[in-house]
């Protein structure tokens, strides 16, 4: 079956599923724009698992908060399957999506998918999991699920780290705690005079830490958008690419971030 804008070989099953084809495999207005936001997605991780195949990787993929595996599958479904390698560990809190997953995946045929029910901080310690994973993602887990992916992507060495961040609370939280402090700062102050602005300067502040915590830790970082991917702001992706060199002062600038910010409780979060 050949439908326009859509690439040969793709489950046309897999695609209903995720709505992306009506239920009779028809691309409508909205289905067309799902299908566009898919392949913007794709573009941006294929070149970083074509780099791990060719340069001898086992291709270990760790997707954290995967929801539906929505993007687990569409990287099976373009990727993995083709390549006849490489397996895919999807990672939710939330029973009843992974039981549909596990289901989905036997009836495509797509057996190096694997889930696993239970938080991403429970999976740092799961001894079944590979001691290296090659790339780690975590598109939209909500506030503090993406540091917990950030640290298990440390602790598993690797090489590649992509991550849409979302409705990061935590911080801005601590801001207002600290709001009297700020106030004798002087100008810093009109960031706490409306809430809308401390929350989405938490939100900013929360990604700079993160970028400064990787680069700490030795990648590379490109920050970008991710365009069209949910109708939200929170748009933002970050693609890490371990280059074993730490960003000199990156520690520094973190630690002095956190302390300009009365952020110090939190510093063993972005360590």
């Amino acid at each position: 079956m050949s439908i326009p804008d859509i690439r040969p070989g793709q489950s046309i099953e897999l695609l209903k599923e995720l709505h992306i084809l009506t239920r009779d495999g028809k691309l409508n207005q909205d289905s067309r724009r799902k299908l566009k936001q898919v392949y913007h997605l794709y573009q941006f991780i294929e070149p970083l698992l074509q780099e791990v195949l060719d340069t001898g990787g086992e291709l270990t993929l760790a997707d954290h908060g995967a929801g539906k595996s929505y993007l687990g599958f569409i990287l099976y479904d373009l990727f993995f399957k083709s390549h006849d390698a490489g397996h895919i560990y999807g990672i939710e809190t939330r029973e009843e999506l992974v039981s549909r997953s596990v289901e989905l995946a036997e009836r495509l045929g797509f057996a190096r998918m694997h889930f696993l029910n239970m938080s991403v901080d429970e999976s740092r310690r799961m001894a079944e999991l590979p001691e290296r994973f090659d790339v780690v993602t975590a598109l939209h887990a909500c506030n503090t699920a993406t540091d917990d992916a950030i640290r298990f992507a440390l602790d598993k060495q690797a090489r590649f780290i992509v991550l849409a961040p979302c409705c990061q609370a935590e911080v801005a939280s601590v801001l207002r705690q600290h709001k009297n402090r700020a106030l004798s700062k002087g100008p810093l102050a009109e960031i706490y005079r409306h809430p809308i602005h401390t929350r989405e300067f938490g939100s900013q502040l929360t990604n700079v830490l993160r970028c400064l915590r990787l680069e700490a830790h030795g990648y590379q970082l490109t920050v970008t958008e991710l365009v069209g991917w949910e109708h939200s702001m929170k748009n933002e992706l970050i693609i890490a690419r371990h280059a074993g060199q730490p960003r000199g002062n990156a520690r520094e600038r973190l630690n002095a971030l956190l302390e300009e910010f009365n952020l110090e409780s939190l510093a063993e979060r972005f360590a």
